[in-house]
């Protein structure tokens, strides 16, 4: 089973993210962010990733810290839990629609941690959280994963509808990309013979 735990803790954030890639979609999410939960127990329901997220941040000051370290400790748990990567498709891409938004997200489990993220939220926030910390939990999540990531918002107006686009077409394309091409299940998919090194 591909499994990681990783645990985060700095002066502003205390974070224990532990990850099943071959799970069911089972999670058990608390950051004490709602909406970011809300976004989390949808990526591990859309991606069968079992997920567990238990943090706690400097929310008196805003939700940054805590949105940005979720990201990287989940980025270093799906790392870790991928191994030598030997296998998998790599590469996949979705359009997800929501409603009135439709989105496209195109991965690449590369080893080359790159993100474009092309989305334009109407508010500034969503209830209390910052339409800005998509694209920051976005950035965290990508770099420490190693991935190359595209996210582009093709059409959209309600940003609760842009946001959860964007999180379940990370999750469908994490779905496809990180599982077993059963032709190459001994392969490495890289003619360079490794990924991530």
């Amino acid at each position: 089973m591909r499994k990681a735990t990783i645990k985060r803790a700095t002066k502003e954030t205390d974070v224990e993210v532990a990850v099943n890639l071959d799970g069911t979609g089972a999670s058990s999410v608390a950051t004490g962010i709602g909406f970011l939960d809300h976004m989390l127990d949808l990526l591990a329901r859309h991606s069968r990733i079992d997920l567990i997220v238990k943090a706690k941040g400097d929310l008196h000051i805003d939700h940054h810290h805590t949105t940005e370290d979720v990201g990287i400790a989940l980025g270093q748990a799906v790392k870790q839990a991928l191994g030598d990567m030997r296998g998998i498709n790599r590469y996949a891409d979705v359009h997800v629609p929501m409603d009135e938004a439709l989105t496209r997200v195109a991965l690449d489990i590369s080893g080359r941690p790159f993100l474009v993220f092309k989305a334009e939220f109407v508010r500034d926030k969503v209830g209390t959280f910052d339409t800005e910390l998509v694209q920051e939990w976005f950035q965290a999540f990508a770099v420490n994963a190693g991935i190359t990531l595209h996210v582009q918002v093709l059409y959209g107006t309600n940003d609760h509808h842009i946001a959860e686009s964007c999180f379940k077409g990370l999750a469908r394309a994490l779905r496809t990309a990180i599982s077993i091409d059963a032709r190459a299940a001994n392969e490495i998919p890289s003619t360079k013979g490794s990924l991530g090194g």
